[in-house]
């Protein structure tokens, strides 16, 4: 896969999409799985930006679009793009992201703006090493991991005078 733009750099976001697309493609037809096109359009609605999106935030555009969408339909749509492992939900803002590391086992965990609202998925393998052995130590056995950390982006930061 492709190495993806950070969300608050100026970069070319159609790229994100159209590979966010590909790769649903791709795992799909590997899990047997379809991409309807009301689960591909949901998919690309949550990757227009990296800010997350709520699902009556998708509802909404879906109904813009013309679509004849009910909550369920879009609720639906959301949890099989998660459960493919295409998007993360974001319990802090009940909200969904695209996933940077599509078909991949990995540890969510996600860098949230304060002010701008962008999220960046971060890729730490220490960090989720580290939880999963003190989760260990407690024998504790995790069915998942998120960490969602708060804080200011480098342009947001840099824009308060919090460097």
């Amino acid at each position: 896969m492709a190495t993806r733009a950070l969300p608050y750099r100026p970069h070319n976001h159609d790229a994100c999409v159209t590979q966010a697309l590909a790769d649903a493609r791709s795992i799909c037809q590997d899990h047997g799985t379809r991409l309807t096109p009301t689960r591909e359009r949901v998919l690309e609605l949550i990757w227009q930006s990296h800010k997350p999106l709520g699902a009556y935030d998708v509802l909404a555009q879906l109904s813009e679009d013309g679509h004849n969408a009910a909550p369920p339909t879009v609720y639906r749509a959301l949890d099989f793009l998660q459960q493919n492992g295409l998007v993360h939900r974001i319990a802090s803002l009940n909200a969904f992201i695209g996933c940077t590391h599509a078909g991949q086992h990995h540890t969510g965990m996600f860098l949230i703006c304060r002010a701008c609202g962008n999220v960046l998925e971060l890729t730490a393998p220490a960090v989720s090493g580290a939880v999963q052995a003190a989760a260990e130590a407690e024998a504790f056995h995790l069915d998942d991991i998120t960490l969602e950390i708060a804080g200011l982006c480098p342009r947001c930061s840099k824009e308060t005078g919090d460097d």
